[in-house]
């Protein structure tokens, strides 16, 4: 969708503005950046904690202190996808997972495996973890022939034996929650414990209408949007998208535009003018502000969108973190635990500002995350090709 650049500049600085990514009330707790902006999603990367720091500066120890006292959690969540999301949409996540459906249950089946069995096991599961916190190794002990292998069969389809299936479907039912084992967000080692009260016992969130509850919350974080944009989030097809989006009586954000927001911003979007100083944030490349746009070319300036680093339909992720300006992508970088610091290019000529905010997140790297993971698999190692070329 073609866009002149003076709306595309105001479109950005206002998903920046509402996103809480130009500023954000300095008491502003880390379920309300969440609440704000967006579930922040967690694969096992230190994306989560990002999102909190480029809104609000809080810090890794604060965010932790919330997670523990449930104030936030990881969760399965819209698409089975796992997200950090704030206490108030724990039932509502919980009941996006129900619908998405058990992917692992469905490989279970073609290998053997049946329903009964698994509700065995999930009672077995249940009973070992009255009496403690288990990790998976635990259980398997504690329930004993309740587990089975699915044998090397099983391991080709990433489903080694029956507990992550159990496992998967005692979360999603707000049963069990998993706790990460040193109290971090990006951990991937993990305990199970009972969850008591279940954050489902009492919600008044009707499956049926969770996909509507969904798209009020995606309109409030990110509008003016599309409803592709919307679809795309929600892993729904487009009759469902259309009829969930359909009862927001949502209005364009201007003549002809898809782009949609709710008629009680609307008054605020046409009188909002951009930010004329720069606002430079250094977020992960799954930061919600990209996350919830299905077409990231509007967050650039046409010059910069063929960059080599850039994916070639920007309708995939950017490989790499970015630095955003009012909204605006301007540049990438990556962090190098090696020197401690961080390389990076820019698509505008680099002043003071941009400076201080780099050195800003260096230092909350360097003495609070230890390193800038993305996702789980990424490593120093697999990083240093796009820090090499970064820094040419």
């Amino acid at each position: 969708m073609a866009v002149a650049l003076s709306q595309s500049n105001k479109l950005r600085a206002w998903w920046s503005h509402r996103q809480g990514l130009n500023s954000a009330p300095k008491s502003a707790t880390p379920a309300d950046i969440l609440a704000q902006s967006g579930w922040a999603r967690s694969v096992a990367g230190c994306g989560p904690y990002f999102t909190l720091f480029s809104r609000a500066a809080i810090s890794r120890e604060t965010a932790d202190r919330a997670q523990a006292a449930l104030e936030i959690h990881e969760l399965p969540s819209v698409r089975a996808c796992t997200y950090v999301l704030p206490a108030e949409d724990f039932p509502l996540a919980l009941t996006l997972a129900q619908s998405a459906g058990d992917g692992e249950m469905r490989v279970a089946e073609k290998l053997g495996v049946t329903v009964k069995e698994i509700d065995k096991l999930c009672q077995a599961v249940l009973a070992a973890l009255e009496k403690s916190s288990l990790d998976p190794d635990g259980i398997r002990q504690a329930t004993g022939k309740a587990v089975r292998s699915l044998g090397p069969e099983g391991q080709k389809k990433g489903l080694s034996s029956t507990l992550p299936v159990a496992l998967g479907k005692l979360q999603r039912s707000g049963d069990i929650r998993r706790i990460s084992t040193n109290g971090r967000l990006d951990n991937q080692r993990y305990q199970y414990t009972l969850w008591r009260p279940n954050p489902l016992r009492n919600s008044k969130i009707d499956p049926a209408q969770a996909a509507n509850e969904l798209a009020k919350h995606f309109f409030h974080w990110i509008a003016p949007a599309s409803v592709s944009d919307f679809q795309a989030f929600a892993g729904i097809g487009v009759k469902a998208a259309k009829a969930a989006v359909e009862p927001l009586k949502l209005q364009p954000s201007s003549k002809d535009s898809d782009l949609l927001l709710p008629p009680s911003e609307r008054d605020a979007f046409a009188s909002f003018a951009p930010p004329k100083d720069p606002c430079y944030r250094l977020v992960m490349n799954l930061d919600s502000s990209m996350l919830l746009r299905r077409d990231l070319s509007i967050l650039l300036d046409s010059k910069d969108a063929k960059h080599p680093f850039l994916p070639p339909d920007l309708l995939a992720p950017v490989q790499s973190p970015v630095i955003l300006d009012r909204g605006r992508i301007v540049g990438l970088w990556e962090y190098d635990p090696a020197s401690e610091s961080i390389a990076y290019l820019t698509f505008v000529k680099q002043d003071s500002l941009l400076k201080q905010a780099i050195s800003k997140t260096e230092e909350y790297i360097r003495t609070q995350l230890g390193d800038a993971r993305t996702f789980s698999l990424d490593s120093p190692k697999s990083r240093a090709p796009r820090i090499a070329a970064l820094r040419s």
